[in-house]
């Protein structure tokens, strides 16, 4: 009832929110307020208490404190407003990693490889990258008076802060003469802009074939989806549509000449691809319009809408379920509770799922037949029509250790401020990725550099070395060439990039 009350001034005059009568809620509240033995907050019990209801629906409709909901908007907006760099956090330091260019650090002279020790006399010290992040943002136009180290030496700076672009499209090139890749990291309110952009691009370059990767795109925004599908899909074909108890049927239909109506289409899902990009991958596999390669999708087929409260809070709720052209939800169950329903998509690499298709129990139940007669399941994801599963070779735990504790990504960076001259003589990331590779100088540095946390690599298998000097190699791309850098050399490896290639070819 407290939760109506507050929805009262975004829904239709039904006649609920006219009863005089309060909530049983409310009264608690009132008694709690008025009675209670010590002072209670009673702005923190209600939010309490709309998250513990929150906590009885679906795994997706939360309770957004005012913080939650700024960083929640900032994400999907394309945009925030702060200094322009990027940074990461090693042993309580942190280092300028990316300076964007003509933004607000580049022009006050912030350099990559700085480290910043103060923001406006507040040390970071101590601090989680979190904390950092809200230190160093704030409104346009307000200043950040930076103590950094440079080469041994304390400088301060002052940086006037403005509108920082997040692009949403992290990587566009051509693998060939004509196939290219594109990889969309979220659905934000930028991304049909961008993806437009980056098309263009491409085709201008030659691009007949192309693969656009979908692989950890967790969602965002549905008409970001429904825009960029329409682009493969020609007429007024069905993307998608939605349905709730208490939302009509709605459905999302093509409504221009897409820009990708014709050439080769491969789709790379994986098991964190979910909602916006299911949405994507489910229209162009019921119309039978691209090929679906990796693993198997998350799950998620429900649809949110924030609703703001008086108080700068909002509830995310779910409104109602979507279904792809052929009437597939692929929403997986969460009747045994939130945690396991989230944890789901971990236990697919217990279970072998993440590694074998025939591990994948999903193709059961009713049963879809596409145009050219493939058959399609729904309930619990999207599967791929080519599945491509992990690397068996996992990683030892030494070198997990040294992924995610930073200690490797620190070591990368450190190498290349100290042999930027390395990377000079390459003109283009594919002459860097046909013809550099790390030196046995290079690993030996990293092997003395992991004994300070405890690990010895000088007796790593050969074929777990290689791997690590793959990485070594595409994460010193990205210093000179950004993300665009990185996935290019990557993807010379990556096992589903390079069965999209093929079938592509074969097509």
């Amino acid at each position: 009832m407290y939760i109506g009350y507050r929805f009262s001034k975004s829904q239709p005059e039904t006649g609920f929110f006219e009863q005089t009568e309060g909530s049983s809620l409310q009264e608690a509240l009132d008694i709690i307020k008025l009675k209670y033995v010590d002072s209670v907050r009673i702005d923190t019990l209600q939010s309490n208490a709309i998250r513990e209801m929150m906590n009885e629906l679906d795994p997706h409709s939360v309770y957004l404190p005012p913080i939650d909901l700024k960083e929640t908007n900032e994400d999907l907006s394309g945009n925030f407003q702060g200094i322009g760099v990027e940074f990461n956090l090693t042993r309580d330091t942190v280092n300028v990693t990316y300076v964007i260019k003509g933004g607000p650090s580049d022009v006050a002279g912030i350099h990559i490889g700085d480290q910043i020790l103060k923001v406006n006399d507040i040390a970071l010290t101590g601090m989680n990258s979190a904390k950092i992040k809200n230190a160093i943002r704030g409104e346009r136009g307000s200043k950040a008076l930076l103590q950094i180290l440079r080469n041994n030496s304390l400088q301060t700076i002052t940086v006037v802060r403005g509108n920082i672009p997040t692009p949403s499209v992290v990587a566009a090139y051509m693998i060939d003469k004509v196939t290219a890749y594109l990889k969309l990291d979220k659905f934000s309110s930028t991304s049909y802009r961008e993806f437009m952009e980056n098309m263009d691009s491409l085709k201008k370059l030659g691009m007949k074939d192309l693969i656009f990767d979908l692989r950890g795109n967790g969602g965002g925004y549905m008409e970001q989806a429904v825009e960029i599908a329409d682009e493969f899909l020609d007429g007024d074909k069905l993307i998608v549509y939605t349905e709730g108890t208490n939302s009509a049927k709605r459905e999302y239909r093509c409504k221009r000449p897409g820009i990708f109506e014709q050439g080769k289409l491969a789709i790379l899902v994986d098991g964190l691809s979910a909602s916006a990009s299911e949405i994507v991958a489910g229209a162009l596999q019921d119309w039978d319009r691209a090929t679906i390669i990796g693993r198997r999708t998350f799950g998620k087929g429900l649809v949110q809408e924030i609703f703001e409260l008086s108080d700068g809070a909002a509830l995310k709720l779910t409104v109602s379920r979507y279904y792809t052209p052929l009437g597939r939800s692929i929403q997986k169950s969460y009747a045994a509770g939130k945690k396991v329903y989230m944890d789901e998509v971990w236990e697919r690499y217990a279970n072998g799922q993440a590694f074998f298709a025939d591990s994948n129990k999903i193709n059961v139940g009713k049963k879809y037949i596409t145009h050219s007669g493939r058959e399609l399941y729904g309930n619990g994801g999207i599967m791929p029509d080519i599945f491509v599963g992990m690397d068996t070779t996992r990683a030892s735990r030494d070198i997990n250790k040294l992924y995610f504790n930073g200690s490797f990504n620190d070591f990368v960076f450190h190498y290349y401020l100290d042999n930027k001259s390395l990377l000079s003589p390459y003109k283009s990331v594919s002459e860097y990725a046909r013809n550099f590779e790390p030196s046995k100088e290079m690993w030996q540095k990293f092997v003395t550099w992991s004994q300070k946390d405890s690990v010895n690599l000088s007796v790593i298998p050969a074929l777990e070395k290689g791997k690590v000097e793959d990485r070594m190699k595409a994460y010193l791309a990205r210093f000179r060439w950004r993300d665009n850098g990185y996935y290019e050399v990557l993807n010379t490896k990556d096992s589903a990039v390079q069965k999209a290639i093929k079938i592509l070819e074969a097509k």
